[in-house]
């Protein structure tokens, strides 16, 4: 196995690229932000193409269009994003929200009689590889948790020399952030877990703001600032 092209390796590489991103963005932002211009004025600076110039390993684009709409797509190691839906005019400012409202992925588990402690599939049965696991054997609390590595594709099974009985467990998707309940085991001490993936890599934008910096915009969303530079001109 190359390390390299670990799930786990690939995901932290994507998560440290779009933290530094975004908050080299932030620090710009704020350096330089200008007043917002007066609405009437708005719809002439901001609509056309704009491309998110952020080295090879991340890119991605933002279009606004005069009948109020916008694309977004992003791509940042092994993390693609994308929404669309309406902008709109909040004071000076213009801002976007997704239509329709993105919906959440969701986690379900159950107790199986035999296999490894847990495994991650998806709806179709497939093993996920990469899930970052945590295993309780307390009453619910933290002082007696073990950070159990990533999951196979056949799962993950509690080291051989534990002798602590599991009595909860916790996952994580690293490449969109995802953490599930916390699932408790019964007797069986084994899990099947299922990530429905629903909407999973569609943005829910929610009023996220754009400041207009010389030809290029500024997106402010909850984990930072971006920064899109026209080309279609």
């Amino acid at each position: 196995m190359r390390i390299a092209h670990h799930p786990a390796v690939r995901a932290c590489t994507t998560t440290l690229a779009l933290a530094m991103l975004l908050a080299t963005g932030t620090a710009e932002a704020r350096r330089k932000d200008k007043p917002a211009p007066p609405p009437a004025l708005v719809p002439v600076e901001l609509t056309g193409t704009y491309r998110l110039d952020a080295g090879p390993d991340v890119a991605g684009t933002l279009a606004i269009t005069a009948d109020r709409r916008f694309e977004y797509r992003l791509a940042a190691g092994a993390l693609d994003e994308e929404a669309s839906g309406r902008w709109e005019f909040v004071g000076a400012r213009t801002c976007l929200t997704t239509e329709p409202t993105p919906q959440p992925p969701a986690w379900a588990a159950k107790s199986v009689a035999k296999g490894p402690t847990v495994r991650v599939v998806w709806p179709n049965g497939s093993g996920i590889a990469g899930i970052g696991v945590r295993v309780g054997f307390g009453d619910g609390g933290d002082t007696a948790a073990l950070a159990g590595g990533y999951t196979l594709e056949d799962g993950w099974t509690l080291p051989p020399d534990e002798k602590r009985l599991p009595r909860w467990i916790e996952l994580i998707e690293p490449v969109h952030d995802l953490t599930s309940p916390r699932f408790p085991f019964d007797a069986a001490r084994r899990l099947l877990v299922t990530l429905v993936p629903n909407d999973m890599g569609k943005v829910r934008f929610d009023k996220a703001c754009l400041d207009p910096q010389g030809t290029a915009l500024v997106l402010h969303r909850g984990e930072g600032a971006m920064k899109f530079y026209r080309f279609d001109r």
